[in-house]
């Protein structure tokens, strides 16, 4: 440890981190926006400057040595923040005031005490639309963090910086929009922009919509993660588990049915399990590679297409879309419902998921994609005491789902739900011990491996694009591979409640893992659900009519 002095105080600082980390750590305040955990400093923003030896300095790219002496509340330092913050909010002022955004600079600026703008807006930038994620570089500060992620983290390089001086901003390539672009819709550049100059496509209004149109039977499913996540959006801890209070007060929004997407996760195993034993039989084509995160599957499409013609990809649908298919086909013939009078809205983690369901090869059956910060506005909206709600269940007609199910939503569940009942149907036999530990936690890549008729499996896991990209650079070796966009998977979706640090995301892992052991069914084949709709509708898995409604196929993209 170093020994420093900070407002005259002593302190010990560890060296290995840079002086703004140790004075968070310490409980100094120090403002700032271009650092986010796990990313380079680029220091841009100027706005967590210390005072240093008479000089300011960015203490994002600093690290402490030996006796410094640094001031955090001098004249100087505060005039500074001060100035750099009114550079920055000229475009936000009005916007953010009007619509009453609470990002990181907003909370600054409130924090600093600045009311009035001395600079005008100067940016006359186009708003980039697209069908999941949204651009404005009107509101963009260059900080640099949504480059650094979609470069570093996600490996597509889709936007980067353009122009020079006062013209600097961020684009994609050839100033064109994202739609055009190798974009994967993942959603980390919103996670990681500081001010809300990118954002996800709303469908709250459409929403707002159906729900007061009495003609339409309006059906709500959510993610495995959400469960885990929404609380935060009202005050509760990272990782508390709502399920009944989200289900409770999504009924209060007027849904007239709550479904868990969890079932559709339990239908994604019962499909992957047994595709994955049809290949086992017939000694491949391997690896096998989920199919489960919508950017992974645009990630593919753009830059590994050969996956496509090596005939490594499965040809699942996600877990929503399974569901929406269900809904629409099995769920309303059976409740004497016109197809055309449902709408099914899918709460989820992810901005991807938006982009999915308007791909044509899908023939989407979920007609709007809510993000959770979406889901807590609609609550909000219907002014719903969240925190106090009583807890309600599902609805039983969709609504059962096992603990397969509900670990989809952390890195390496997919797998650990599909190895669980691909060894039970392959075998005959119950597994002793039906958590994979060798696939759960953080880590960028995992692997294992298990004995199935006297053969081994091999396995690995990887979440990030980036540890994607070099998983798939020794894809060989494995017969099943799991790919998730997002570091975390989807407790760590685009969609998730904001900001990004990585003790909530191992919160809301380790709330997913606790799901999972407190339900009395912990495995997809075991499902009651499950079993009554091969039996009443699809036959069996791999059937033809489960292709018909459960499968998709995927295409080359162009760069």
């Amino acid at each position: 440890m170093t020994k420093v002095k900070v407002d005259n105080k002593e302190f010990e600082f560890d060296p290995n981190k840079n002086l703004l980390i140790n004075l968070k750590e310490n409980g100094f305040n120090i403002p700032h926006l271009c650092y986010q955990e796990g990313l380079h400093p680029e220091a841009r923003c100027r706005l967590c400057v210390v005072e240093i030896d008479k000089k300011l300095i960015t203490s994002c790219s600093h690290y402490p040595k030996e006796g410094m002496e640094i001031k955090t509340k001098t004249k100087k330092v505060k005039r500074a923040r001060k100035v750099n913050a009114e550079l920055l909010m000229p475009e936000h002022m009005d916007k953010c005031f009007r619509e009453n955004k609470h990002h990181d600079l907003c909370n600054i600026i409130s924090d600093l005490g600045l009311k009035k703008v001395r600079f005008n807006p100067k940016k006359k930038y186009k708003v980039d639309l697209g069908a999941a994620v949204i651009r404005d570089d009107n509101l963009c500060i260059n900080c640099g963090r949504c480059v650094q992620v979609c470069s570093d983290i996600q490996a597509t390089y889709a936007i980067d910086f353009a122009g020079r001086a006062h013209h600097e901003h961020v684009t994609p390539y050839y100033e064109k929009d994202l739609p055009e672009m190798y974009c994967t819709k993942c959603g980390q550049c919103i996670a990681a922009c500081p001010v809300g100059a990118i954002s996800e496509r709303e469908h709250l209004k459409e929403v707002l919509k159906v729900l007061k149109d009495k003609n339409k039977h309006v059906i709500v499913q959510t993610a495995p993660s959400i469960r885990a996540s929404l609380g935060e959006e009202f005050g509760m801890p990272p990782g508390t588990l709502v399920t009944g209070k989200m289900v409770a007060a999504l009924r209060k929004c007027g849904f007239d049915k709550v479904f868990d997407t969890n079932l559709g996760a339990d239908m994604t195993i019962m499909e992957e399990a047994s595709e994955f034993l049809e290949r086992a039989k017939k000694g491949g084509p391997f690896p096998m590679i989920t199919t489960c995160c919508p950017a992974w599957i645009k990630f593919m499409e753009h830059f590994h297409h050969e996956l496509i013609k090596g005939k490594n990809m499965s040809s699942c649908k996600s877990p929503h879309e399974m569901l929406g298919n269900l809904i629409k086909n099995y769920y309303a013939p059976n409740n004497k419902i016109k197809k055309k009078d449902i709408i099914v809205v899918s709460i989820m983690p992810c901005t991807a998921k938006k982009f999915e369901s308007t791909r044509p090869e899908l023939a989407s059956d979920v007609n709007y994609v809510l993000t959770n910060r979406e889901a807590a506005l609609l609550i909000k909206h219907f002014n719903i005491d969240f925190v106090n709600l009583p807890d309600e269940n599902f609805d039983p007609a969709l609504g059962i789902s096992t603990g397969a199910g509900a670990v989809f939503g952390a890195t390496g569940g997919v797998m650990e739900a599909a190895l669980r009942t691909a060894y039970e149907l392959g075998t005959g036999k119950q597994l002793t011990k039906i958590e994979f530990d060798q696939i759960r936690g953080m880590e960028s890549i995992k692997e294992g491996s298990m004995i199935v008729n006297g053969i081994e499996i091999k396995f690995a896991v990887a979440n990030g694009l980036s540890n994607a990209e070099k998983l798939l650079k020794i894809k060989d070796r494995y017969h099943f591979i799991e790919i998730m966009a997002c570091p975390g998977g989807c407790i760590n979706g685009g969609g998730q409640p904001l900001p990004y640090s990585k003790n909530k995301v191992q919160a809301r892992m380790n709330a997913i893992y606790e799901e999972d052991a407190r339900l009395p069914l912990r495995k997809s084949h075991e499902n009651p659900v499950v079993q009554k709709i091969y039996k009443d509708c699809l036959g069996k898995p791999l059937s033809k009519k489960a292709h018909k409604c459960l499968h998709t196929h995927y295409y080359k993209r162009k760069l």
